[in-house]
């Protein structure tokens, strides 16, 4: 579990892949990794498998290459990086599971004075999912969604996520992972199974 608040932005030191996954290995500052801990890498969770000296290694199955960017990144690119929340710190983003729902792409990203605006694309199916300042994960980052325009979801960046996370080398085209909060998955999926069901009706007559 994770909170999105990124603790540090590596970059990919190496990185292979083939029809049956891959490995990626990352640069980081970060000196409290082990083998088998949890990170999440622009909000995918991997499992580490290898550390030399400031080098973290990571597997990369199938199912996360199709789900995310990571496949689509190269050598020297930077990433957000975030530790699993201990049991007891504070949670000071949201609940992210580090389970990425789907990749979008960068619609807008223009400077708002000293802040900055950033919309992304949603396809249809996902649309119900978001809700005008709920929470979503984007490239591991906890945002608060401002508005939602038709098929984009916009965001406002303060400076300091700006300088602290990948967004500052992102531009408009750029894919990121996107997970949606994951209270709104049970809630839409509780619904759709009452649709139809003497459950519905009966709220239907009540309310």
């Amino acid at each position: 579990m994770f909170t999105g608040l990124i603790e540090d932005v590596g970059r990919i030191n190496n990185l292979r892949i083939s029809s049956k996954g891959g490995l990626i290995s990352i640069k980081t500052s970060l000196d409290d990794i082990k083998v088998g801990d949890s990170v999440a890498v622009n909000g995918v969770c991997l499992t580490v498998v290898k550390m030399v000296d400031q080098e973290v290694f990571f597997e990369l199955s199938p199912e996360t290459l199709k789900r995310s960017n990571l496949g689509m990144l190269s050598v020297g690119d930077p990433v957000n990086l975030e530790r699993a929340l201990k049991v007891g710190d504070r949670l000071g983003g949201h609940i992210l599971l580090g389970h990425v729902d789907f990749t979008s792409r960068i619609a807008y990203f223009k400077s708002k004075g000293e802040h900055y605006e950033l919309k992304v694309y949603v396809p249809d199916s996902w649309l119900v999912y978001f809700v005008e300042k709920g929470s979503a994960g984007l490239d591991g980052i906890s945002l608060t969604v401002n508005y939602i325009e038709r098929n984009t979801i916009s965001f406002n960046i303060i400076p300091h996520t700006y300088e602290n996370t990948n967004l500052k080398y992102k531009k408009e085209g750029d894919h990121v992972n996107i997970e949606v909060d994951v209270i709104g998955k049970y809630v839409v999926k509780y619904l759709h199974k009452i649709k139809g069901s003497s459950l519905e009706r009966l709220l239907e007559e009540f309310f």
